[in-house]
């Protein structure tokens, strides 16, 4: 602007307009650095939460297997933590107050922030049989005690999931298989074994660890008032030398 007036326009309309995009600047950075600020405040609080537990439950994976395996633990109400890759599975359990690790389960950093010195017991639920393997032995390698149940992709995966040092080995296509036969080829005992599946309120199945200063330790079925105390029946019984007798 040639004017006076103009020229005093242009002045503050520039100085406005510095001045908004300066604003403008400074309210994004400041929301950038308060969420940044509340996602690290919250990481440290869920890791001073898993640093707590003890004796709990270690579920790599969330995937279809996996999520079966958290609904059940969340049905027993037993405390757990979840190693999952990928954001969009845990989408479902955000808001049930779940420890939740994001990153990869074969990762052995990834094993210790989620407590797997301190763990019961361990999920190994991948859908790749490698990955399963290498978090099976890392798992083994630090933990000796550690109850690991793996999945089995493939059935010739499972010899070598023992080896790496598996408590058990689930293959679900070979459980599914077994399974359509039953319901083939007998319906009722079909019916009988989704009934203790389910857990009916008709047929519930429970194990106990009988203690060394229990008053059933030491004793026969026969010279007890089990069955009749606590209304139940006592289909096996797991010896100290791992033989079950039914």
């Amino acid at each position: 602007p040639r004017s006076r007036n103009g020229k005093v326009f242009a002045m503050f309309f520039m100085l406005l307009g510095a001045g908004t995009v300066l604003y403008a600047l400074t309210v994004l950075a400041q929301s950038v650095l308060q969420s940044e600020l509340v996602e690290a405040l919250d990481l440290r609080r869920k890791t001073k939460e898993m640093d707590k537990l003890k004796d709990h439950f270690i579920v790599c994976g969330a995937g279809r297997v996996g999520r079966r395996v958290i609904r059940n633990l969340q049905k027993e109400k037993l405390p757990f933590v979840i190693i999952e890759q990928d954001e969009r599975r845990l989408a479902e359990f955000e808001n049930d107050n779940i420890q939740i690790l994001i990153g990869d389960a074969t990762l052995e950093d990834n094993l210790i922030q989620a407590g797997v010195k301190r763990a019961r017991g361990l999920a190994s639920c991948l859908a790749d049989d490698a990955a399963n393997v290498y978090v099976v032995l890392t798992a083994r390698g630090m933990n000796e005690k550690l109850h690991i149940v793996a999945r089995a992709v493939e059935e010739q995966a499972e010899p070598k999931l023992i080896r790496a040092g598996a408590s058990r080995v689930v293959a679900p296509t070979i459980i599914g298989s077994q399974s359509m036969a039953r319901a083939l080829l007998k319906p009722a005992i079909a019916d009988f074994m989704e009934s203790i599946v389910a857990e009916t309120l008709d047929l519930v199945f429970e194990e106990v660890a009988i203690g060394k200063h229990s008053p059933y330790a030491n004793k026969r079925l026969r010279e007890t008032n089990i069955s009749r105390q606590l209304s139940l029946i006592v289909i096996a019984i797991r010896r100290a030398d791992g033989e079950l007798s039914f």
